[in-house]
């Protein structure tokens, strides 16, 4: 257990780190380092990817707390659009957690797998959605915030990645948009959390220290190192080549996109 608490401290702190640095969701990193430490642990195969999803949303509900507040003390935060879209996101978040709970542990890899890959296209290649004047309307709104919980919650994120290039199609300011979608991370992190404590009561083969598919000494752990690292990360930005880290980190997404699908 030494060992194992040992490496979920290391992995958030490369979390935080990277996250800081590069304004991406932790999640991208956690899941599958998660999954390889439940598999190194011998926990139950059926039940590893459940496990990954649900320990890395929960990790977010504590980390995005501390973004949240340092984009709001900036003035950044967007409100009334977090607002509209955290009714469609909490209600996308918790189908999506239900929903995964139906998914074999296969299915759900392969899922991760593919958004890993598209992220790690879009980081690549720089891609800009392009800017409308026109904000959808509330209904459209409430839809667009289902699906981004839905898909967060099936991938373990916090949304960003999804949420920030809408926003910016929306013709909201870059740094607005980063700063509001971090904020939507929070209601996203919460019902899916809550999502996947709920889908996993009984199920059969839970490791000890576990609450539905909440593995509690990884979220712990996690959560110490990354909120820590996740400013050393952010004072990185200013003294290293980021586009080149930027890059660099699609190539090791593409990595993991091709290693999760071979498999």
């Amino acid at each position: 257990m030494i060992e194992a608490l040992l490496y979920y401290l290391l992995l958030g702190a490369v979390a935080g780190t990277l996250a800081g640095m590069l304004g991406i969701g932790g999640g991208l990193i956690i899941v599958p380092a998660l999954v390889i430490a439940f598999e190194m642990q011998g926990f139950k195969a059926s039940i590893i990817m459940h496990l990954a999803l649900g320990t890395s949303l929960a990790t977010i509900v504590v980390t995005s707390l501390s973004s949240i507040r340092t984009h709001h003390q900036h003035g950044a935060v967007q409100w009334r659009v977090v607002v509209r879209l955290s009714g469609g996101i909490m209600v996308g978040a918790l189908c999506g957690a239900f929903l995964a709970d139906q998914l074999a542990s296969d299915w759900l890899q392969k899922i991760f797998a593919v958004f890993a890959l598209v992220v790690a296209l879009h980081m690549a290649l720089e891609l800009r959605p392009k800017r409308t004047r026109h904000r959808p309307c509330q209904a459209a709104l409430m839809g667009v915030g289902g699906v981004i919980g839905l898909v967060s919650a099936l991938v373990g994120m916090g949304g960003g990645t999804m949420t920030t290039p809408f926003l910016l199609w929306c013709n909201i300011a870059v740094r607005q948009a980063i700063a509001t979608a971090a904020a939507c991370g929070l209601p996203i992190a919460l019902a899916g959390a809550l999502g996947y404590w709920l889908a996993g009561v009984g199920v059969d083969g839970l490791p000890q220290w576990s609450t539905g598919y909440l593995y509690w000494p990884a979220l712990m752990a996690v959560v110490a190192s990354s909120v820590v690292c996740a400013s050393f990360g952010a004072r990185m930005t200013h003294q290293l080549p980021v586009r080149v880290l930027r890059r660099g980190f699609a190539l090791l997404l593409l990595v993991i996109g091709c290693y999760l699908i071979i498999v």
